[in-house]
């Protein structure tokens, strides 16, 4: 169609094009999409007498937890890269620490979410912006920073250290009872630094 010549706009001509489409689906693929779809392969040096299939599968599942736990290795709080060593035995040394304090990290928090579940309680007071918020699933993170700011004094006498140390809070007293601790582990450092000799 030709369009003329309007103000600004030279003359020119216009053509409309419809386009038909035929649409067939390609069952083969469809078939080979779905029955691929979803599937992972993971490969187990456990004996089947010992983990069975489902077994297997419901630990694996587990997967992103996994994640969760080299992301901390990886990352913060641990660190582990970039590691500024120079020998290989520093580095395997570092990662072997660094491992062990991620098990630490682990079991911590393991052992306070079941006590909690057991006891069907929640812990509130780990989130500084909302203090009454609570959570039956809290972190070893949130739980370490509740312990923020305590700190122990020492003032050496000739004849005697005097030693103070901030009492403990609701919350940390709360959290000791439930990584099976009594409070008296904590009272005792400063019955440990009062018997210090200058």
């Amino acid at each position: 169609m030709d369009k003329r010549k309007y103000l600004e706009r030279p003359a020119h001509s216009e053509q409309t094009i419809i386009y038909k489409l035929k649409v067939k689906r390609n069952l083969a693929a469809i078939s080979l999409t779905h029955r691929l779809m979803g599937w992972r392969l993971y490969v187990s040096n456990c004996p089947s007498q010992q983990l069975s299939f489902e077994q297997a599968v419901k630990a694996y599942r587990g997967a992103p937890r996994m994640e969760h736990n080299f992301s901390r290795l990886k990352g913060k709080p641990l660190g582990i890269r970039p590691l500024y060593v120079h020998r290989e035995d520093h580095t395997k040394g570092m990662v072997r620490l660094l491992s062990l304090a991620l098990r630490v990290l682990t079991v911590t928090e393991f052992v306070v979410r079941q006590a909690l579940s057991l006891t069907n309680t929640t812990l509130s007071g780990l989130y500084s912006g909302n203090p009454k918020r609570q959570t039956s699933q809290p972190t070893t993170e949130r739980l370490l920073k509740a312990f923020k700011g305590i700190t122990l004094s020492l003032v050496c006498l000739p004849d005697q250290v005097i030693s103070h140390i901030t009492p403990l809070s609701a919350l940390q007293k709360q959290i000791l009872n439930l990584l099976g601790f009594s409070a008296a582990i904590y009272e005792d450092i400063v019955v440990e630094f009062s018997s210090f000799s200058p």
